[in-house]
């Protein structure tokens, strides 16, 4: 029987001595739930879990991008595309596209995701030639402009991580974990460049026709430890390698929330955690939401839950929100200004 090892995390400023570092974060625990298949979960203290497993949740994350861990990183979004399913259309020129980096930037962004293909439901692959002309040209501006925060290329392909690494980006951002486009291994190893592996079950234009899961949590959590280990296996150190649940990605709503409600369990991979719920459809549905430029707030929400799980990166689209909402809780949580 497979044993999964979730923290329990905690934040609160009252941290037993005893206590455990979740992940180098500013989170904390001191028990586990420990997880099989078909089998109820059990909850067990920190020090009996074996010790291979417990480092994965302790050890601290090595910077990704330059960027250290140890604190909460916003990543903003930048959707190069007129098809995306909350701003297509909206960033798709240059002049339109460097005055939202620098609003993001200002709004308090780490990092900047720019994408050329919509990976919404439902949306059909772009072209390599086009989705390169839609974000190497604004990596390179964005370059130019003597910007130097941290960029990744939200891509399946590798021709366009190639052009957008050559631009300036730093990650490789891939919803597909590397499945759509094999070359994307042998790329990332031999740049160096850090990569953020996704799950998604299928592919854009059918993978909300019948998303199906034994247990969602676990089955997700398989096929990300599968991805993490062909990275390594093609010579990407697991140190450089992000993990996102993929929320929306064939997934149902009852899906979701069980990964966002235990997103924890993935620090048992032993990389850092990306979130990306901002503005998607599953709020609008759970927080009667329909417009989704309205679902910042809410957006933010989920997101707050998630740092209490020691989650490291959220990828958002309202930058401000998302900072204010970080700020108040860092506040609260060390009791100063």
């Amino acid at each position: 029987m497979t044993l999964y090892y979730r923290p329990i995390a905690q934040t609160d400023p009252a941290r037993p001595a005893a206590a455990l570092p979740l992940a180098g974060t500013w989170a904390w625990f001191t028990h586990v739930e420990e997880l099989a298949r078909g089998r109820a979960p059990r909850v067990i203290p920190a020090d009996a879990v074996p010790s291979e497993e417990l480092a994965c949740l302790t050890t601290p994350r090595t910077p990704i991008a330059g960027l250290t861990l140890d604190l909460p990183r916003i990543m903003g979004i930048l959707n190069l595309t007129p098809d995306s399913f909350s701003d297509g259309g909206e960033f798709n020129n240059p002049e339109a596209a460097m005055a939202q980096v620098r609003r993001m930037l200002e709004e308090g962004a780490h990092i900047l995701d720019l994408g050329g293909e919509s990976t919404r439901p439902g949306a059909q692959e772009v072209p390599v030639e086009e989705e390169i002309a839609r974000t190497a040209p604004v990596i390179a501006a964005v370059r130019a402009a003597g910007i130097d925060t941290p960029i990744s290329i939200d891509t399946r392909k590798a021709p366009v991580a190639r052009a957008a690494l050559a631009a300036g980006a730093q990650l490789i951002n891939d919803v597909s974990a590397f499945s759509f486009d094999l070359d994307m291994q042998g790329l990332a190893a031999d740049t160096g460049a850090p990569v953020c592996l996704m799950h998604a079950q299928g592919l854009p234009d059918t993978m909300q026709d019948n998303p199906n899961y034994s247990d969602a949590l676990l089955d997700v959590y398989d096929s990300l430890e599968t991805s993490v280990a062909a990275a390594e296996a093609a010579g990407i150190p697991r140190e450089k390698i992000l993990v996102d649940p993929g929320i929306g990605f064939g997934k149902r709503d009852p899906h979701n929330l069980a990964l966002i409600g235990r997103i924890s369990l993935f620090h048992a991979l032993g990389c850092p955690i990306l979130l990306g719920v901002s503005r998607k459809a599953s709020i609008g549905r759970i927080g009667n939401i329909p417009d989704p430029h309205d679902r910042g707030p809410a957006s933010a929400a989920i997101g707050l839950w998630a740092l209490g799980q020691g989650v490291q990166m959220l990828r958002v689209h309202d930058t401000q929100v998302h900072r204010q909402m970080i700020a108040l809780w860092r506040a609260a949580a060390e009791g100063k200004a």
